[in-house]
């Protein structure tokens, strides 16, 4: 009896640590009336998505929103953990619109296509065209944006109407006016142009110069004379003295006014509200003022469902129903200087005054948006970060950097394409 008994405690025991160690990772459960949302939303913008989601679950839902906010690198290393155990998959989940093409020829994502019958305002047109074809994979939906951030740049509005009066007039400025503003503005110690991340300040002008990441989906393209044209273009800025110098920080000197031009993305503008000057926004450094020929990186943050056998059809469609509500109701989130994806926000007059509009408001410059979905794009950041900033600053040779590049790519995708 004494071991029937010590074993009937044993097994309530493992019962017992079972279940906590599901209910504190997160996981989904077929049978619980909460869905669990990762997203990679750890900075600012992670207030303005818990609030969405309060605001979301005051409204009642038959299904809550467990809202999970993970660092990005360890949000994607943990998916692909999960995912490889079968267990605490969550029910919903942020990804970057680059992952998408890699995750459903890995067959990893459950489509939505079983359940947007119900939501009949979740289509095409409701959206940001470039956002809303990425989850449009093999016949299937697979996504739907949250968002399209892009790249632009910020400048100071009292130095450009010193060393570039005008050129800002039709709200492009050109590579050529950057160096012009640059020769003069350098007498009195003031920088034209920052360098600031690579890979959207290369990959935007890799397209203007006709530039493609792969020409057949798989193989890379970018030991070529468009990338070499690309880099080439920051070089002579840098060795002109356009540029600032190596180990100067861009983002102090713009805020220190000592920089007229400042690239980045439309997320920082929240960081630079404190600024004792004003600025403004536009779109990336351009080769020509022609806006039809215009390209702003961009990327876009997107709802996934990966498969799991513990969500119900019913979660699934809760699932969908949040995302609806975020179609319609998505200010917050252009609070956090993003430009949400639903094009429903173009009727809300406080967006119209946003900074970051312009990008959506005028239907030329929506346009310019280009999302690079090259399956193989995280690869693609990671070579460009670890070895951009040395080619601009004469570290590599350009053409050395770019073989290096290119074969590097080339052993992980071969790399990759084995694991299969």
């Amino acid at each position: 009896m004494r071991k029937l008994g010590l074993l009937f405690m044993a097994m309530i025991l493992v019962a017992t640590l079972s279940a906590c160690s599901s209910n504190s990772s997160g996981s989904s459960s077929g049978s619980s009336k909460e869905i669990v949302f990762w997203n990679p939303f750890t900075g600012p913008d992670g207030k303005n998505m818990k609030k969405m989601v309060d605001e979301y679950n005051k409204t009642d839902p038959e299904y809550k929103i467990k809202n999970i906010s993970l660092k990005e690198g360890d949000m994607y290393t943990k998916i692909q953990t999960v995912v490889n155990s079968g267990e605490n998959i969550p029910d919903l989940m942020i990804v970057h619109a680059e992952r998408i093409k890699q995750y459903v020829d890995n067959e990893m994502l459950t489509s939505y296509d079983d359940y947007l019958s119900d939501y009949p305002e979740i289509k095409e047109e409701n959206y940001m065209p470039e956002a809303w074809k990425i989850g449009d994979l093999d016949g299937s939906r697979y996504s739907v944006p949250l968002d399209i951030h892009s790249f632009v740049m910020y400048y100071n509005k009292d130095l450009v109407e010193k060393y570039a009066p005008g050129a800002l007039d039709d709200n492009i400025i050109t590579f050529d006016e950057i160096e012009a503003a640059g020769e003069k503005s350098q007498q009195d110690k003031i920088t034209s142009l920052g360098v600031t991340w690579v890979k959207p300040n290369f990959l935007s002008l890799y397209a203007q110069n006709g530039g493609k990441l792969t020409e057949n989906g798989i193989d890379p393209t970018i030991d070529n004379d468009q990338a070499k044209a690309s880099f080439q273009k920051w070089i002579d800025l840098y060795e002109s003295g356009v540029t600032n110098k190596d180990g100067e920080d861009p983002a102090q000197l713009f805020l220190q006014e000592k920089l007229i031009f400042y690239p980045e993305g439309i997320w920082m503008n929240n960081n630079l509200k404190d600024a004792k000057f004003e600025y403004g926004l536009t779109n990336a450094p351009q080769l020509t003022d022609d806006k039809s020929k215009m390209v702003n990186w961009s990327s876009s943050h997107q709802f996934v469902m990966f498969n799991s056998k513990d969500r119900s059809d019913e979660k699934s469609k809760g699932v969908v129903a949040f995302i609806d509500w975020i179609r319609d109701n998505s200010l917050e989130w252009a609070k956090a200087g993003q430009n949400p994806a639903s094009l429903k926000i173009l009727d809300d007059p406080e967006y119209q005054k946003m900074a970051q509009s312009f990008l959506l408001k005028d239907p030329e410059v929506q346009a310019s948006l280009k999302i690079f979905d090259y399956k193989y794009n995280g690869y693609v950041s990671e070579e460009l970060d670890a070895k951009g900033l040395d080619i601009i600053f004469g570290k590599i040779p350009v053409d050395k950097g770019l073989a290096d590049i290119q074969k590097t790519l080339e052993d992980k995708i071969a790399k990759d394409a084995s694991n299969k």
